[in-house]
């Protein structure tokens, strides 16, 4: 494939003419004529004066620096000089406050200065991680090839990471892994694509779409909660929820195959989504929707079920590890998590039980119960088991008005207890499974009207689950961290 300058990603990305230039003159290590003549070689083919340019520019009208490595230069390879040029460039950046834009091309450590250069990539990934525990976005834009080091280090620490369609990305470059094995590695494996489905890396982006995915994440990321425009939705609506409709019924209407879900909810109600796959290592878990979101007045990492992936796969283990990646990128950034809760159940198999489910559900339970941000969950339809629990403790929890939650589906309920499914509704009665019921008990905070079932009025519907959210936020956002967190504590204490 044609393997693009630096110079080109940035002025494809960038505002028109906004880049401006970082870099100091490299200096170069001693390693004697030979070297010497290899990096004035690599200056006058590549034009430019090592692996790495850096600066800032515009990006939709916002300040960000960027990183980008170019693999005309020694195919790229980072040594002394470009490894301390890209940690100058990412620590003022961080000095600065500002967003970074990492697009890496390499084939890795430079092996012409050996493991010195090989070590530098230590101060690489402390500068990065440095960066992000200030809480300022870091995003990644893979090019063909990335590979070894720095695919080890600044490469795969974003909190959004995209390739090139066709990138070769991968750990151990071809050539390395047939000498040293004595044959390649199966075809396809180290695509991007390929990545892509197994959850190492969020999505594969052609150059020109790139910059609209740049502009969205950081438009998530760095736009302020905007308190004034939540104050134009805190007053309730007035109340239409049925207090004596049928457990059963509410089971049925969450059931029907045209209810919304999430995707409708974000298709229709959202401003910005930038999705994020996987866990980042290897796993990927599409029941579970995970991604940077903007809604109107506030921003958030909205984690949530898809009932329409569920009516194929059953919620597994890896999807709640995809969870517990967006929460710990919501404690990281400093922005609310939105969870949302429409799942028929866990999966219940021999391999979700060696892949650790239940230990799953648990970990998903701690990090929702002490997260530092304020959290918004929201029962959108089904509700069933662990899988259901997982994803609902928070500050605040908002139900659609036929929205439920059961330890198990009220037909195995009724097996359970009656040897038979044929008393679900009784069952569903008595496990008091309904809104109102868990209105009444404390678990739920609003209850969002169905007029009279969601799946009649859908876009109406999804935006007055978004209206509530906004609503329960914007009094969170107003509580000091401490008595909020106090509260959530409390909540689950006095729930009878």
């Amino acid at each position: 494939m044609t393997r693009r300058p630096a110079r080109k990603v940035l002025d494809t990305v960038l505002d028109t003419g906004s880049f401006l230039s970082w870099d100091e003159p490299p200096v170069q290590p001693d390693l004697g004529p030979d070297y010497a003549a290899q990096l004035a070689r690599a200056q006058e083919r590549s034009g430019v004066d090592e692996a790495v340019i850096t600066g800032e520019g515009r990006l939709g009208g916002q300040r960000v620096a960027v990183v980008a490595g170019e693999f005309g230069f020694l195919a790229g390879s980072i040594g002394a000089a470009a490894s301390e040029r890209l940690t100058v460039a990412i620590e003022r950046a961080t000095a600065e406050g500002l967003p970074l834009l990492g697009s890496p091309s390499s084939g890795g450590t430079r092996m012409q200065e050996g493991t010195p250069a090989f070590l530098h990539m230590v101060k690489i990934g402390q500068a990065v991680m440095a960066h992000r525990q200030a809480g300022l976005p870091y995003l990644v834009y893979l090019r063909d090839p990335t590979t070894g080091g720095v695919l080890a280090s600044w490469g795969s620490l974003g909190h959004l990471t995209v390739a090139e369609p066709g990138a070769m990305i991968g750990f151990l470059g071809p050539r390395v892994r047939e000498v040293i094995h004595g044959e390649p590695f199966p075809e396809g494996v180290q695509l991007a694509e390929n990545l892509v489905r197994r959850g190492v890396i969020d999505g594969v982006v052609p150059l020109e779409g790139l910059r609209a995915v740049a502009i969205g994440a950081l438009r998530v990321l760095t736009t302020p909660q905007e308190p004034e425009l939540l104050a134009a939705v805190s007053s309730p609506e007035p109340a239409t929820v049925e207090t004596d409709r049928a457990a059963w019924a509410s089971v049925e209407a969450t059931r029907r195959p045209d209810r919304p879900g999430l995707r409708e909810l974000l298709a229709g109600s959202a401003e910005t989504f930038v999705a994020l796959r996987g866990t980042g290592s290897g796993e990927s878990d599409l029941t579970v929707i995970l991604g940077l979101a903007r809604f109107p007045g506030f921003s958030c990492i909205l984690v949530g079920q898809d009932r329409r992936a569920q009516q194929h796969a059953y919620l597994g283990p890896a999807a709640l590890r995809v969870a517990q990646r967006g929460f710990q990128l919501a404690e990281e950034l400093g922005l609310p998590v939105v969870t949302v809760i429409d799942t028929p159940g866990a999966e219940l198999s021999t391999e979700a039980e060696q892949s650790g489910m239940a230990g799953e559900i648990a970990r998903c339970l701690g990090a929702l119960a002490t997260l530092q941000v304020p959290v918004v969950s929201v029962v959108l339809g089904e509700g069933t088991g662990g899988g259901a629990l997982a994803l609902m403790p928070a500050d605040r929890t908002v139900c659609a008005e036929n929205g439920w939650i059961a330890p198990l589906p009220p037909e195995g309920a009724s097996a359970i207890v009656h040897r038979t499914g044929e008393l679900a509704p009784q069952m569903a009665k008595a496990h008091r499974i309904r809104a109102v019921d868990l209105l009444a008990m404390g678990a739920v905070d609003e209850i969002v009207p169905e007029l009279p079932d969601a799946a009649e009025e859908p876009q109406a519907f999804c935006d007055r689950v978004v209206v509530a959210t906004a609503r329960q936020l914007r009094e969170l956002i107003a509580q000091p961290t401490a008595d909020r967190l106090r509260s959530r504590h409390q909540r689950y204490r006095r729930m009878r």
